[in-house]
């Protein structure tokens, strides 16, 4: 008798979910980007989203919630209903690098997150104010090794793709200049272009207008070869500088435990996006990278998550960075 009663209430949950499944989504979904408005992420955020509104029937709506370099909002997802109806558009800052830079930190990036699919990639660019006092990559390490004491790098918080990008070079570089923290990207953009701060490790789509414009300086790319919106920017393994070669990468994380039909059926939305002839033109121009083939399924993603969190964790422990 329990037994029949077991397997009838397992029979029923299992009805329960598949019809959950099979209706999704039934209202709107909430797609997090854990930093202000204006940075990268919430840009390529913003493109994906109104696609993949069209293809999933129901608007995707964007939440801004920034504070503690994304891992505030990153942990409200994954303590989130795994309905499908909660998702975030994490990055290297978020599901990477932060286990190793928040030793209490309360989420787990593999564990606690059902992954759907990476968005995008977008290499790092060195940007400086556009008077500083060096125009080459050789010239500009002179100049902050001479004056770590007086300059300052701007980064969106401790664990964030710039903050990371910039620890990485100043291990690298052997220097320790002050670092400027602020809660958003547009908010250290505007300081760098006003001459408050002096450089920054950015994402290259957050500053293609500004070093397009010449309201900032870009240094060098960290990349293999250069890229076709700043052409003449240098690469740093052609300024002499090849252990800085980095990107940061976006993907669309849901919380555990999420049903595979609606991670499919996200995935399936989220490829439609980057497949668009429109949007994958608007990233493009951006300077986002668009991943390919097998580089968008859940499981490559879950791959890139492990293998980034021990990479990351190996830079911070050569280098212990301050948390200000």
């Amino acid at each position: 008798m329990y037994r029949l009663l077991a397997l009838l209430v397992t029979s029923a949950s299992l009805c329960l979910t598949t019809a959950a499944s099979a209706d999704y989504p039934a209202k709107p979904i909430t797609l997090i980007v854990p930093y202000a408005a204006g940075g990268s992420n919430d840009t390529l955020s913003r493109i994906l989203a109104e696609h993949m509104s069209k293809t999933l029937g129901r608007p995707v709506i964007i939440d801004n919630e920034p504070g503690a370099a994304g891992t505030t909002a990153t942990t409200r997802a994954a303590r989130a209903n795994p309905d499908g109806y909660t998702i975030i558009m994490g990055n290297m800052g978020t599901h990477a690098a932060a286990p190793a830079q928040y030793p209490a930190l309360k989420y787990n990036p593999i564990d606690d997150f059902t992954p759907v699919g990476l968005a995008a990639e977008v290499p790092a660019v060195i940007v400086a104010r556009r008077d500083f006092p060096a125009d080459s990559l050789a010239g500009f390490i002179a100049y902050v090794r001479a004056n770590q004491d007086k300059v300052n790098e701007a980064h969106v918080g401790a664990g964030s793709p710039t903050h990371m990008f910039c620890t990485l070079l100043e291990s690298i570089l052997g220097v320790s200049p002050g670092r400027v923290a602020y809660r958003g990207g547009a908010q250290a953009m505007n300081d760098l272009m006003g001459g408050q701060v002096d450089f920054s490790c950015i994402s290259l789509s957050g500053a293609i207008s500004q070093i397009q414009g010449g309201t900032l300086k870009a240094v060098a790319i960290a990349s293999p070869r250069r890229a076709e919106v700043i052409p003449n920017v240098p690469t740093t393994m052609e300024g002499g500088l090849p252990e800085f070669v980095v990107s940061t990468w976006n993907a669309i994380f849901a919380p555990k435990n999420l049903d595979p039909a609606i991670q499919a059926r996200l995935n399936d939305a989220l490829a439609r996006a980057l497949d668009d002839e429109t949007t994958r033109k608007r990233l493009i121009e951006l300077g986002f990278l668009i991943p390919q083939g097998e580089e968008r399924t859940p499981a490559a993603l879950r791959d890139l998550v492990a293998a980034e969190v021990s990479r990351w964790r190996a830079v911070i422990a050569d280098q212990p960075v301050k948390q200000n």
